[in-house]
């Protein structure tokens, strides 16, 4: 268990992503759902991560549902606030248009108020059947960070000092605004999907948040399926969209050093990004039980050091992205 900043709230080294579970790409049936949940909590995570963004609220209800049953002082439970779920009764027969395989009977809206936040953490726990949650996220103010800064902040941060939340932070998928949020604020964490991988670093970020004492969970680190695969194929997506030629050549390359080494490139994924100190957990979005129990497996085998030394040397690796310790788990 690791702590998150300052604060008391603690996360595993690998947590549950929960937007698979709001039908990301594609519909996962409600035992489907239910089964990667109770198979994550067998495999000892105890970081479950989710959003009203997922699937219109469906992956809080989900996971709502599955924790209704296990001890509540027993995990960690992470939402997010910019977005609020107005319903669109008379749009319930078209499907939702950001993503998700769900019917479109709520539509989203953009709000970092405070009172926003506060109507946005409202829905969050009806959702979830919860009285509380432990972390509280801004969510992607990528175009709104005057407000998420001046506003939405300032509103996580009194909702900290009343208890109400253990923790506050921002989630994104840059790391340009969250690096603001590291250095600019009081946050205790920061969620940063997609930047920290094999593919591509987040270095700066990484650094003020070491030296402010802010901790990182890290997803994305298979850049949305590139590097889940041990031999991506031409197909594999890159940040949601086909991967460019040479983005997946170079993890090829990264594969192929990988498998010198007895590794494997979802293996070596996991293990390079929860290696950087600054990294609390890594959270995997997982859609199945059997996704969980083999990226479980994954995150408790070592990889040797030799490997980023290797991939240092073929100009796959920036030097000083080298994980710190001579052997690497996660």
């Amino acid at each position: 268990m690791r702590t998150l900043g300052r604060s008391r709230v603690s996360v595993t080294a690998l947590g549950l992503g929960g937007a698979p579970l709001g039908n990301l790409s594609e519909a996962v049936d409600e035992d489907t759902a239910a089964g990667a949940v109770r198979a994550a909590w067998e495999a000892g995570l105890r970081l479950f991560d989710t959003a009203p963004h997922y699937g219109l609220g469906l992956s809080e209800r989900r996971l709502g549902r599955v924790l209704a049953d296990l001890p509540r002082e027993g995990y960690t439970l992470s939402t997010k606030v910019g977005r609020i779920l107005e319903p669109t009764p008379e749009r319930a027969r078209e499907r939702d248009d950001q993503g998700f395989d769900v019917p479109a009977a709520h539509t989203r809206r953009w709000d970092f108020s405070a009172d926003g936040v506060r109507r946005s953490l409202e829905g969050s726990l009806e959702r979830l059947g919860l009285d509380r949650v432990d972390l509280l996220l801004i969510h992607d103010p990528d175009d709104h960070g005057r407000q998420a800064l001046e506003e939405a902040y300032p509103a996580l941060h009194e909702l900290r000092s009343q208890g109400v939340v253990g923790a506050i932070g921002a989630g994104m998928n840059q790391a340009a605004m969250l690096e603001r949020f590291a250095t600019e604020t009081d946050v205790d964490a920061l969620l940063l999907a997609g930047r920290h991988t094999l593919i591509e670093q987040a270095d700066s970020l990484l650094a003020a948040c070491l030296e402010r004492g802010v901790s990182v969970l890290a997803g994305g680190v298979f850049n949305s399926g590139l590097l889940a695969h041990d031999h991506p194929p031409p197909e594999a997506t890159y940040d949601y969209r086909r991967a460019p030629a040479g983005v997946r050549e170079r993890a090829l390359r990264i594969a192929a050093t990988a498998r010198r080494h007895g590794v494997s490139l979802p293996q070596a994924a996991i293990a390079f990004t929860a290696s950087h100190p600054a990294v609390a957990s890594v959270v995997l979005g997982m859609r199945t039980a059997e996704q969980v129990r083999r990226n479980a497996a994954l995150a408790a085998r070592a990889v040797p050091a030799a490997l980023w030394s290797e991939l240092v040397e073929e100009g796959l690796l920036d030097p000083g992205a080298v994980p710190h310790n001579h052997e690497s788990t996660s």
